[in-house]
């Protein structure tokens, strides 16, 4: 049970310091993903999808961190349990878990898999053998492309969970709560979709060069392509709803019960 809750009076859940703490963080993730694939001879590329997606995490917990809970008149009061489900849109977080699993998923396999590429640096090429002859194609996510994602997947769900069990348990109005929570969802969503986007995508091209690969390689297609799809249209969506969440789409219940 949480402490008790004071209702306030109506105001806005979100100030300019929170949108503007938002929009620098998508910011901070598209210069480093402009500086980063250069690095380490085209191997930045890997660190800057992860790196945008954590930048825009970061800007949602520092406009979170600086923007002071909606103050009001007190209107009433009652003990009311606040648990952090009551608070995050229910479909998209199901959505986004999915994804995560399907990632976690992908890169393991990837990862079991992958062989050194041409110069021997280990979990960087797919190498298949048909017929006596050996095909090898990469770059393959595997654990050299697959751990960074899997840092930044885990940083960023502490992050958030942190940050979703504070917002739940700090004072404030119900729709400031949601407000943040769905922001916060959506920027761990933007690591997820754009994580999985560009491992599904990189292996499905590795695959589709390869004709060694036989009915599994097929198979696999069957799964990466649909998997790569889902995260090109959800990436744009999470963007947009950090940028502009909208808690009034996916929650209207809380109206209902105030009246």
């Amino acid at each position: 049970m949480a402490e008790s809750d004071v209702r306030t009076a109506p105001t806005a859940s979100r100030g300019p310091v929170d949108r503007y703490a938002r929009y620098a963080g998508l910011a901070a993730g598209a210069l480093a993903g402009g500086l980063l694939p250069p690095l380490r001879d085209g191997d930045g590329v890997l660190y800057a999808i992860p790196a945008f997606g954590l930048c825009a995490v970061g800007g949602v917990l520092l406009g979170d961190a600086l923007t002071a809970p909606a103050r009001g008149a007190v209107r009433a009061a009652g003990l009311t349990p606040r648990r952090v489900r009551d608070y995050v849109p229910p479909r998209m977080t199901v959505l986004l878990l999915v994804l995560a699993l399907s990632l976690v998923a992908l890169l393991a396999v990837a990862g079991v898999v992958a062989g050194p590429d041409d110069l021997g640096r280990a979990g960087r090429r797919l190498t298949l053998t048909c017929g006596g002859v050996a095909e090898g194609h990469g770059p393959w996510p595997g654990f050299h492309y697959g751990a960074p994602m899997l840092a930044a997947l885990a940083i960023a769900t502490v992050a958030c969970g942190w940050s979703l069990r504070r917002i739940a348990t700090r004072p404030g109005d119900d729709p400031s709560r949601r407000d943040r929570s769905l922001a916060i969802v959506a920027a761990w969503g933007v690591v997820v979709s754009t994580s999985l986007l560009g491992a599904a995508s990189t292996a499905s091209g590795a695959l589709s060069d390869m004709t060694c690969d036989g009915a599994a390689g097929t198979v696999a297609n069957a799964v990466l392509l649909p998997l790569a799809l889902v995260s090109l249209v959800t990436a744009p969506w999470m963007l947009f709803t950090v940028c502009s969440p909208r808690a009034a789409w996916w929650h209207r219940t809380d109206r209902g019960a105030r009246g």
